[in-house]
């Protein structure tokens, strides 16, 4: 019962301990996303451009996405557990025996990639923009959470209740320590990005992400 008061505690004071910004001057060349539905975050970068093309990474990615026919523009990449991911559909489908495997135990991660087309700036879409530097630090940093493949291997693909989205094996160990969300504070951190220290829950990252004003240009 202590761990249960104490965890979420200490998540916010983990998430309101600073990490540097590596931006300094740089100019700011590449615009990216956060994206957040209030429990679950992810990091959304343009399909492909001069830095890197996420079609060699993700086969989803360059296949029309199947609700409309349309190519995606931008991809929303998200880590989390395995079971959560392709079991359960709401929040209320995750069975307490599962919830509490994955706080006891830990749990197998899978990397969940979204196709969107010209996402626009909200609450829920966070827009940045990055300098080309960061933005291949970042990538870079993504990459590392999947696992290497061997010459003319295919990266095995696993579908979901989401039918737009994918899913690919990734590296690590979903933990209460590790979650979906510190894994994002990790990536953007390592875009440059000033960030908690430790973002296990959605608001510790999206606290650090300004929401665009009403008067910003929407379009990206």
């Amino acid at each position: 019962m202590l761990l249960l008061s104490a965890y979420p505690v200490a998540g916010w004071l983990g998430s309101t301990i600073p990490r540097g910004s590596g931006e300094n001057d740089q100019s700011a060349e590449v615009t990216i996303m956060v994206e957040t539905n209030g429990t679950h975050t992810g990091v959304v970068v343009p399909v492909a451009n001069a830095v890197k093309d996420w079609r060699e990474t993700f086969p989803s990615a360059a296949r029309p996405r199947p609700q409309d026919g349309q190519l995606p523009t931008h991809l929303g990449i998200g880590w989390g557990e395995r079971e959560v991911f392709l079991n359960v559909a709401e929040w209320s489908d995750l069975k307490l025996a599962t919830a509490a495997r994955i706080a006891l135990d830990g749990g197998e991660p899978l990397m969940r990639v979204s196709p969107y087309v010209r996402p626009m700036p909200s609450a829920s879409y966070r827009p940045l923009t990055i300098s080309a530097a960061n933005y291949r630090r970042l990538v870079k940093r993504i990459e590392a959470s999947l696992p290497r493949l061997a010459p003319g291997e295919q990266r095995q693909e696993l579908r979901a209740s989401y039918t737009a989205d994918a899913y690919y094996p990734a590296l690590g160990t979903y933990t209460l320590l590790h979650t979906c969300n510190s894994w994002v504070g990790d990536m953007l951190a390592a875009g440059g990005i000033e960030m908690g220290a430790w973002t296990p829950f959605a608001g510790g990252v999206t606290k650090w992400i300004p929401v665009p004003g009403a008067s910003a240009d929407l379009a990206i």
